[in-house]
């Protein structure tokens, strides 16, 4: 069967998806393009890959890099463009059929805008996307009948549980969560966790920040808050499950009381080749689960006690308004802060906490709250790092 191979525009391609999605794309090149690569600023993955993927559009976002990245590939015929703007406006290309977005934070909101904007698929791995704005991103959405794939593998899993089931009234959403590498440890051992301790996950190969937000229990925060919007569910509807063998990537209960759950061993590549394909599965060079391999499939509750930044994220999203905006914004801050050894694991909650406190809630906010919500809640955040410290 011949098919139209489908052009992908990979926001964030020198990242952890974003390495992954091309793997994905040089497995099946008859299907898939590597049409416009955009990196922030590792200059030099990038031009690796655009000299192996030779894509028609490369962007960096970093005009320092510009140069030395346009020097590099002046013996092919590629497009280079520099900036924000140039990252909005790529992804309008009419030849686009979907737009992997994989930037970090904050920063993926305005190109996410402008690509459901043109109509494109969005395959999304930036969950901050809708977490500071999933009211706005959802309503374009719908404006401009743009579907938008998720490419975590719960939220994948969620999508999957729910295909083929219509209008069957969800009464549940199970989350899970690995717990991360930390999920045993008392307040007092936590105190002491290092930067390189952190980056550690049992089970998931990830970038740095999104590594450090499963070991604080934030990352299932913001997928829950994310799950709200693309499931069009209640919080009170979304329980998080802590599932440390990463096998169940989470679950649907229908009014029945029967359960869908979707399984596989912890692969990335595996959702964000399905966004791709939808509705078509492709082979892939993964390992399946084996059965009589699996000593046990356990569940537990999570500690909100010690893992206060689920809790906010429950806080955040019930309060609505720009405040889940706030706790990302502070959170992108802590994170940071932390990787750079200024600040200990439990001092990063406390400054999301704090805050979430100081900050303007805005009701009903516009994108500029939400532009000027994020600005300002950064401010903050350092501020009340150095009264913590």
């Amino acid at each position: 069967m011949n098919y139209r191979k489908r052009k992908i525009a990979v926001l964030g391609s020198t990242g952890s998806i974003g390495t992954q999605t091309l793997d994905v794309i040089s497995q099946h090149p008859q299907r898939f393009e590597a049409y416009a690569l955009v990196a922030n600023n590792q200059v030099e993955k990038l031009i690796e890959q655009a000299r192996q993927f030779k894509p028609e559009i490369v962007v960096i976002a970093n005009s320092e890099k510009y140069e030395l990245l346009k020097d590099a590939l002046s013996d092919l015929p590629i497009k280079i463009y520099v900036g924000s703007d140039a990252i909005e406006q790529v992804v309008q290309d009419s030849e686009i059929d979907i737009v992997l977005t994989a930037m970090v934070g904050f920063s993926g909101l305005q190109p996410t805008i402008a690509a459901i904007n043109s109509g494109k698929t969005i395959a999304l791995a930036n969950k901050e996307t809708l977490v500071v704005a999933g009211d706005i991103i959802t309503k374009l959405a719908l404006e401009n009948k743009t579907p938008i794939l998720p490419v975590d593998s719960e939220h994948s899993a969620i999508f999957q549980c729910l295909n083929g089931e219509g209008y069957n009234q969800i009464s549940k959403i199970f989350l899970t969560a690995s717990g991360g590498p930390f999920r045993n440890f008392s307040i007092e051992q936590l105190k002491n966790v290092t930067r390189e301790q952190a980056l550690n996950h049992p089970n998931w190969d990830m970038g740095a920040k999104v590594t450090i937000d499963s070991s604080t229990m934030m990352n299932k925060g913001l997928e829950m808050i994310e799950a709200k919007w693309l499931f069009d569910v209640s919080p009170s509807q979304i329980e998080v499950v802590v599932h440390p063998q990463s096998i169940i990537h989470s679950m649907v209960q229908f009014n029945d009381c029967s359960i869908m759950a979707q399984l596989s061993n912890p692969d990335m590549r595996m959702p964000i080749q399905y966004a791709l394909s939808y509705p078509e599965r492709l082979s892939l060079n993964t390992e399946p689960v084996d059965f009589f391999k699996l000593t046990e499939l356990s569940f537990e509750k999570p500690n909100t006690e010690i893992f206060k930044n689920l809790q906010l994220c429950y806080n955040a999203i019930k309060e609505g308004g720009n405040m889940p905006c706030i706790l990302n914004a502070a959170n992108e801050i802590a994170v940071e802060l932390f990787l750079q050894n200024k600040i200990g694991f439990l001092q990063m909650s406390s400054i999301v906490e704090q805050t979430m406190l100081k900050s303007v809630f805005i009701p009903a906010p516009t994108l500029d709250d939400y532009k000027q919500t994020d600005t300002e809640s950064r401010i903050i955040a350092h501020e009340v790092s150095k009264s913590i410290n």
